[in-house]
């Protein structure tokens, strides 16, 4: 039997289950979506948690004409009676909004109309239906209306637009006879994008009509199913909307449905004959906490296991980071108070802080305040939550290795950033390097030190501590361009942490960085200068024709450095 291929970015439910892919079932959501009723639901989890899979197996289970045969075995085909009532029983509208990032509004609204159009062309019997009179008809032919002004896509005029999503179920109710079942994946991209991009009144305009509409006066919804990463307020776009049942990150039911449990992870890497990874995968990507139980973030298991299988004994990654920008992150950093900087560094450490929570933001409060942004770390997965202390006030913690990954090396970019503002000063910190003068260099990285972050988790190894300084030290050596600076250079017997060549000067910088778990940096710079000349790391710079040499032990314990040097 040819073994199943792992899912990499596969968010189509009967391509996964026809065309051998190992699914990860969740088919219990349907049950419990359909015993836990709402007419409109909301599920609000961070990017990359499966929330796209999900609404598409919604939409196949739902769907007339429904294939019974890709749920066979699946944990749904043992509810027979909900089965019986509900798989393939109703017109279902489904509709993703992750790729409304344009520019401008006009950009928006065209791919809004795109979007609908294309969906509404999935039901073109319609205009042939006999249910249906020739008004009706002629109503939907605006839903797919091709734009004629040079523009690809759908055309609909701004009322026909707003109501877009109320006349299509109307139709297919007419059409067939049963309610409609709507679906909004990542409903609220959109409002991101015109944040960013500076149309966000608009956007809130014309989905408030279009939500509103759709979900608040709709006589022909079933239900509907919206899927994001916030839940933005009700006055934003859910105005008078007293049907919304929603489900964050903190609620109970639905916990299980997105992320991997860890049983479920277990059977994965089983299946795969990778079990000897599980803990290092438990280390770096488990960790989330959703209602009353703990989650790995299946984007990141999915990904490690597949490089695992093609590169067995493969270092993980952080492939959530990949998947899109930490801009909340960086501005955090950038608006950090004394206080806020001592929190983060709280969370770096594995430490917890407490902080109130916020549910309910716009995309427009996003920025206003630390205590907003705080919010959406946590909603958005950069933080999770070990305990409720109070109403909304819980302990945050920082998930797993890979966001504290994540963190660290946003930090180092905002230090950078910071460092290279004051160029007298980096100045100076270089020259006493060229001139040798460990006092002045430890002087100096002190003081860079007390300014940011540092790194001093007890459940982190020593080299991921001393990789951190390493990171502060070569950011700051890179500020001289005309210096040849390698990071982990091959040389003698080994790898030195950072070395510099001043080819005009024919000097050469050979620097070896240790953290002193107890503390005792005399001891640590020792250690430091012995390996240096164990591994004979100044070899390459004498073949390089480096005249003078000048061999750095550092050794870094929280915010206080100690440098020592030989020069020959």
């Amino acid at each position: 039997m040819c073994t199943l291929k792992l899912p990499i970015g596969i968010e189509n439910f009967e391509k996964l289950r026809t065309e051998g892919f190992y699914y990860v079932d969740k088919t219990g959501f349907i049950t419990e979506l359909l015993r836990n009723w709402g007419e409109v639901n909301l599920f609000t989890r961070p990017r990359r948690f499966g929330k796209s899979l999900n609404m598409d197996m919604l939409r196949c289970f739902f769907s007339h004409g429904c294939d019974s045969r890709l749920f066979e075995g699946l944990a749904i085909s043992g509810e027979k009676e909900l089965c019986e009532k509900y798989m393939g029983k109703f017109p279902v509208i489904s509709v993703t909004l992750k790729n409304v990032e344009a520019r401008d509004f006009p950009g928006a609204r065209a791919m809004f109309c795109s979007l609908i159009g294309s969906e509404a062309l999935k039901f073109r019997f319609l205009l042939e239906s006999g249910r249906l009179s020739e008004e009706e008809k002629k109503q939907y032919a605006q839903l797919i209306r091709v734009d004629t002004s040079g523009r690809q896509g759908f055309a609909m005029p701004e009322e026909v637009l707003c109501g877009s999503l109320k006349l299509l179920s109307s139709l297919l109710h007419r059409h067939y006879g049963t309610k409609v079942i709507l679906l909004i994946d990542e409903y609220d991209v959109p409002l991101d994008k015109a944040q960013q991009y500076g149309y966000y009144e608009e956007m809130v305009a014309l989905l408030r009509t279009m939500f509103g509409l759709a979900l608040k006066t709709n006589n022909s919804l079933q239900f509907a199913v919206l899927t994001g990463c916030l839940r933005i307020a009700k006055e934003s776009i859910f105005t008078g909307l007293n049907n919304l049942k929603a489900r964050s990150v903190m609620d109970v039911p639905f916990c299980g449905y997105f992320g991997f449990t860890g049983t479920e992870v277990k059977d994965m890497l089983k299946y795969y004959g990778l079990t000897e990874q599980h803990a290092q995968i438990r280390e770096w990507y488990d960790g989330y906490r959703f209602g009353d139980t703990d989650l790995y973030c299946p984007w990141d298991v999915l990904n490690h296991a597949d490089l695992l299988r093609a590169q067995p004994g493969a270092k993980p990654q952080a492939y959530w980071m990949n998947s899109s920008g930490n801009a909340i992150l960086r501005t955090l950093l950038q608006k950090a108070a004394p206080q806020t900087r001592r929190e983060l560094e709280a969370l770096v450490n594995g430490e917890c802080v407490t902080k109130k929570i916020s549910q309910e933001l716009t995309y427009r409060e996003l920025y206003d305040s630390i205590d907003n942004l705080w919010s959406v770390l946590f909603t958005t997965g950069y933080l999770t939550w070990r305990e409720e202390t109070d109403r909304s006030t819980y302990r945050l913690a920082i998930p797993n290795r890979e966001i504290r990954e994540i963190f660290t090396e946003q930090i180092l970019a905002w230090f950078q950033e910071e460092a290279g503002k004051d160029t007298s000063a980096l100045d100076a910190f270089c020259e006493a390097f060229r001139e040798g003068d460990a006092d002045a260099v430890e002087r100096q990285f002190t003081a860079y030190l007390r300014r940011t972050i540092s790194i001093r988790d007890t459940g982190a190894r020593r080299g991921m501590k001393e990789n951190f300084y390493h990171g502060i030290l070569l950011g700051l050596l890179s500020h001289r361009e005309d210096w040849d600076i390698s990071s982990n250079a091959e040389s003698g017997d080994g790898y030195s942490d950072i070395q510099a060549e001043l080819w005009e000067e024919e000097t050469g910088i050979v620097i070896e960085i240790k953290y002193p778990d107890n503390g005792d940096l005399e001891a640590g710079c020792r250690e430091a200068l012995e390996q240096i000349e164990r591994k004979r790391y100044a070899e390459r710079l004498m073949q390089d024709g480096m005249k003078t040499i000048h061999k750095y032990g550092i050794a870094c314990y929280k915010k206080s450095c100690k440098v020592r040097l030989e020069t020959g």
